[in-house]
């Protein structure tokens, strides 16, 4: 009887959620009871949606008694604390502390609210926000891998998030060094949509190398979440954690390089768990970064190469979703995979010299200046390689890396 009871509060509840996102936006008295427990001490996520899943309406919360928050299963020193009073006071200050900010917050019972995110076992009670918080339910793909990614990987993870951006998709990421960043930067070139999950609070930026990134994602309408209150610094143990967001918002996690023991792991066997996609860009098996995608591509995880590879794999409603985004179908666009290597005729406008020089340079491997010189010798003077190497390093086509070696970008 206790069980069939528990299965029909469940249902109580799934209902009773389904009303509220219907009713349009969530009351204040709700959003400062949801922000109240959620900043309790002992209360974590699981506990939080556990609560408030008993209540009528969250603003319920403010006005029980000890005995009656003890009853919704959180611990007495937590009871106390709501009944006290001094949950609310915390929270009021959060939030006019968020308002002071120009950022924002949304609650599992908001509309606005991402449903993929609400399909995962501990989906977080809280959100903070800054820029776009519709974003957070557009068809996206999340981006991940190593803090030291190979020239190689670095180019392969902005190459694949500017294609995917550019055919309508978000892109999710955690804003790290490395993989992450050129994620972000990727989607940015494309004009597209971009979304920063991060580990910190939503005003500590980390790394802080990143914080024209954060501008940068910003203002091209994108936008940056965390299930951690301002002022949170980067502890260890967050980033694993907020994984699972990155993961859940998505309807796919792309794994561009990562060792054997790394966070990356972590979001890959979320998405897993979480019945999402995996793809994995295959690596040079001598290098440490490959273990993890070619690990994933033996375990069924999908090979990926270029944006093709992931858009055949979508459900045909999310490619519907996106063309309906970027007004068309398919096909290669501005910047598509079709059009970045020159020798396939992808009408980037280069000199003789810049091509002849661009043709020698790879993504994966830097070459020096002086074996580039002698490469072309009897075939460009050196005056005319370092004026296309500058046009090139200025068009963002070619990046210069220390010791004079070059690297093409894409």
């Amino acid at each position: 009887m206790q069980q069939s009871s528990s299965v029909a509060e469940s249902n109580t509840v799934t209902e009773s959620k389904a009303v509220r996102n219907r009713q349009g936006p969530q009351k204040s008295e709700d959003r400062l009871a949801w922000m109240a427990l959620i900043l309790t001490p002992g209360i974590g996520q699981a506990r939080a949606l556990r609560a408030m899943s008993r209540l009528r309406q969250p603003s319920d919360l403010l006005r029980a008694d000890l005995t009656q928050l003890e009853g919704l299963g959180m611990p007495g020193s937590s009871a106390g604390y709501i009944a006290d009073g001094k949950a609310k006071t915390v929270a009021e200050e959060e939030i006019e502390r968020i308002s002071q900010a120009g950022a924002d917050f949304i609650t599992y019972d908001d509309i606005a609210y991402p449903e993929r995110l609400r399909e995962i076992y501990d989906p977080p009670a809280v959100l903070w926000h800054r820029g776009d918080i519709r974003l957070l339910a557009y068809a996206g793909i999340a981006v991940v891998g190593t803090r030291q990614p190979s020239p190689y990987g670095a180019g392969m993870a902005q190459m694949l998030s500017r294609d995917l951006a550019n055919r309508g998709m978000a892109i999710f990421s955690g804003m790290a060094r490395g993989v992450d960043t050129y994620a972000h930067k990727g989607a940015l070139e494309a004009n597209g949509k971009t979304v920063a999950v991060w580990g910190t609070g939503i005003d500590v930026i980390y790394p802080k190398e990143n914080k024209r990134l954060a501008e940068e994602i910003l203002q091209g309408g994108g936008a940056i979440v965390s299930e951690y209150p301002l002022g949170t610094f980067p502890a260890p143990q967050n980033f694993p954690i907020r994984n699972r967001i990155l993961s859940g918002m998505s309807v796919g996690v792309l794994v561009v390089e990562a060792a054997e023991h790394s966070g990356t792991r972590i979001t890959a066997r979320c998405a897993l768990e979480q019945n999402r996609d995996v793809y994995a860009v295959p690596g040079n098996v001598t290098n440490k970064n490959a273990w993890g995608p070619n690990t994933l591509i033996k375990q069924g995880a999908k090979l990926t190469a270029t944006w093709e590879d992931v858009w055949e794999e979508l459900p045909s409603q999310v490619r519907v979703e996106l063309e309906g985004r970027v007004g068309g179908g398919s096909e290669s666009k501005a910047g598509g995979t079709a059009s970045l290597f020159p020798e396939q005729g992808n009408g980037l406008a280069l000199s003789t010299a810049e091509q002849k020089v661009y043709d020698l340079l790879r993504m994966d491997e830097s070459i020096q200046l002086d074996l580039l010189i002698e490469s072309l010798e009897g075939i460009l003077p050196s005056a005319e390689i370092f004026n296309a190497l500058f046009e090139l390093e200025l068009a963002g086509k070619v990046r210069q890396i220390p010791g004079k070696n070059y690297l093409r970008t894409f």
